[in-house]
């Protein structure tokens, strides 16, 4: 169950770290044809593509993208979650 726990946290943590290397090359305005480029966006795009979505629809098109943040904060929760569910199995 520790091995569980452990993968869990490391995949938030690099979950996480892919989020917050996106919006940093999306502050530098890179070829969106790169191939690195083209990976972020398919690892993060389904998440945060839904949370946009959702935020349009309260703030409408403000020039600063809140989605990272929101979805940092949701994979943080999920991972508590699963960990703490499966802390209280063993």
């Amino acid at each position: 169950m520790g091995l569980l726990i452990w993968l869990i946290n490391l995949a938030v943590k690099a979950y996480t770290f892919l989020i917050f290397i996106r919006v940093i090359i999306s502050w530098l305005n890179p070829d969106p044809y790169h191939p690195a480029v083209r990976i972020l966006e398919r690892i993060t795009e389904p998440l945060l593509y839904p949370i946009r979505k959702s935020l349009r629809r309260f703030t409408g098109n403000l020039p600063i993208d809140f989605s990272p943040f929101i979805a940092i904060i949701l994979v943080q929760i999920a991972g508590r979650l699963l960990t703490d569910i499966l802390r209280n199995f063993i």
